[in-house]
């Protein structure tokens, strides 16, 4: 059996008033990320981990914040059309684990729902998407509440 591992990042920036989806769902919070999508930084960070573990570049390179076709648009069709894209070149996702640094709104309350709506557009089993989050302890961007970051690693397997 043929496995590869990716490794996603991502980052935005937060402003006030702003919607904030992270993992697929609207979180209630004072800021949102800023992006040229809905700005989820988890979903682009899976995304980036899943192109690169199949070496198919990464998520700019196939949905470009210069493309008016995906501003505003939802990062679910992302994913989806990232596992579509794998699929395609005989890989299956087994599973991804990702961490989300942000100082609030605190997203322990809304990890299973995430992981409930992410799942089925990998084709995978909840159990497979691990979610954690951790604060960035006041310092920095993160700390001063004005981004947030999101890292995932994904491993894929070579369908047979």
């Amino acid at each position: 059996m043929k496995i590869r591992v990716g490794l996603g990042f991502d980052v935005h920036p937060l402003e006030s008033g702003r919607d904030f989806f992270l993992g697929g769902i609207k979180l209630p919070s004072e800021k949102g990320a800023v992006g040229h999508s809905d700005a989820d930084v988890l979903i682009h960070a899976i995304c980036d981990a899943l192109l690169g573990a199949a070496n198919l570049r990464d998520i700019g390179f196939h949905f470009s914040n210069t493309d008016e076709r995906w501003k505003g648009k939802d990062s679910k069709y992302f994913l989806k059309e990232v596992t579509t894209m794998l699929a395609a070149k005989g890989w299956k996702i087994e599973n991804v684990d990702c961490t989300v640094v942000l100082e609030k709104p605190k997203i322990n309350p809304h990890i299973e729902e995430m992981k409930n709506v992410l799942a089925p557009l990998m084709n995978v089993e909840v159990d497979d998407v691990s979610i954690k989050a951790t604060t960035n302890e006041r310092l920095g961007y993160v700390g001063r509440e004005e981004g947030a970051n999101a890292y995932a690693v994904a491993l894929i397997s070579r369908i047979i």
